[in-house]
């Protein structure tokens, strides 16, 4: 199943660092990847995916996965995948532990409000704070700021899910800063990590909908892809109860899509005529991905996810106390920005500061945005579940 050597990234070939690395601090037997991993893992943006929404508004429910919790199992997902194939694992790793570093507290439908409280700054997008984050915003080292994450680190988080062609700001910003050829493709190790995020997600959000109540057994038996795998479970051990039985069926359809992307990547690799690591990124389209035939059945699982559990009316209520909670934060910060810590207190233009508000609010945790908001403005009222 292996591909061809040459198609993986290699650290002892990296582009490098925007900020060559001279001084003659310990660096230990890791090389450029494996450190651009350990540096994600001991962010204060990484330790505050504990308690940033998945799905569910992270201080309800032990169970229910959060930002970290989801990262991690894309990680375990994505180098497994990146293993069979033969890639980097530890740059893998290292981009599907800070996929989602860029989020806002509350989750998506958070991010378009702080994206409208900021629109007269140019808006916020995750993917690129995600960039502003780990080259801008994380200052771990004396002369200068940001991780100082390989070039191949930057360029698989920057496009992760494919070519940038829409520049925000942060996003141009940080190109512009290190030119990391936005209208291309990236490694195969970033498709990965983005084809194994869109694994566990899928997988894992039917585990936390049915443990919820808001997902229905029976309506996601209705999805084929589901069905099969719930009537092999059955066949393979008869009688086990449904507990059992539906963490069987995530377990089971995560190999089964592994499986699919495994076969699916060696076939458009070899059918692409892919040998090098630039034919991965001049090859015009993505290599790693599903089949045709179990594509279609995980876009109707991701419809159904979207219909019945991301926008259920049980969520609703959460949705939108999370948005009147960012909204107003927002405008609470720019009413009066002595209201930010003084640390957060900076100079510069208009807009420069409007940037720095969203900074602020991207950063907090689900609790630290209820704090903040009942300290500057008024009471919260989240359901006691969801």
């Amino acid at each position: 199943m292996s591909l061809p050597p040459g198609v993986a990234a290699r650290p002892e070939r990296s582009r490098g660092r925007l900020h060559p690395e001279r001084d003659l601090a310990p660096r230990g037997p890791r090389d450029a990847f494996q450190r651009d991993r350990d540096r994600i893992v001991h962010s204060v943006a990484f330790r505050r995916l504990r308690h940033k929404t998945q799905v569910f508004v992270a201080p309800d429910g032990d169970h229910f996965r959060v930002r970290l919790t989801h990262s991690i199992e894309v990680a375990q997902i994505g180098r497994t995948i990146a293993r069979a194939l033969g890639l980097n694992e530890d740059l893998t790793e290292a981009l599907c532990l800070a996929h989602d570093l860029g989020h806002p507290p509350f989750g998506h439908a958070r991010e378009t409000a702080l994206d409208a409280a900021l629109a007269d700054a140019g808006g916020f997008d995750h993917n690129a704070h995600g960039i502003r984050l780990v080259t801008k915003l994380e200052a771990p080292y004396p002369d200068f700021d940001g991780l100082n994450l390989s070039w191949e680190a930057l360029e698989g988080l920057a496009k992760h899910n494919g070519p940038v062609l829409g520049l925000t700001w942060a996003m141009a910003e940080a190109n512009d800063e290190y030119y990391l050829e936005l209208d291309i493709w990236p490694s195969l190790e970033a498709q990965v990590a983005a084809i194994a995020d869109d694994i566990a997600y899928d997988n894992h959000d039917i585990d936390d909908g049915l443990r919820s109540g808001i997902l229905c057994l029976d309506d996601l038996l209705e999805l084929p892809v589901v069905a099969r795998h719930w009537s092999a479970i059955a066949q393979r051990h008869p009688g086990i109860p449904d507990e059992k039985r539906q963490r069987a069926l995530v377990r089971d359809m995560i190999g089964t899509m592994v499986g699919d992307v495994l076969a699916e990547t060696a076939r458009r690799v070899e059918e692409a005529g892919v040998a090098r690591l630039e034919d991965v990124r001049g090859a015009g389209r993505q290599l790693a991905g599903f089949s045709t035939a179990l594509s279609e059945e995980e876009r109707a699982l991701k419809r159904f996810l979207y219909t019945r559990l991301y926008e259920s009316p049980q969520l609703e209520q959460v949705r939108e106390e999370a948005e009147r909670i960012v909204t107003n934060l927002a405008a609470a910060y720019r009413a009066d920005k002595e209201l930010l810590p003084e640390s957060w207190r900076r100079g510069g233009t208009t807009v420069d500061q409007l940037r720095t508000i969203g900074d602020f609010i991207a950063g907090m945790t689900d609790t630290f945005a209820i704090a903040r908001h009942e300290e500057l403005v008024g009471p919260v009222h989240l359901p006691d579940r969801f």
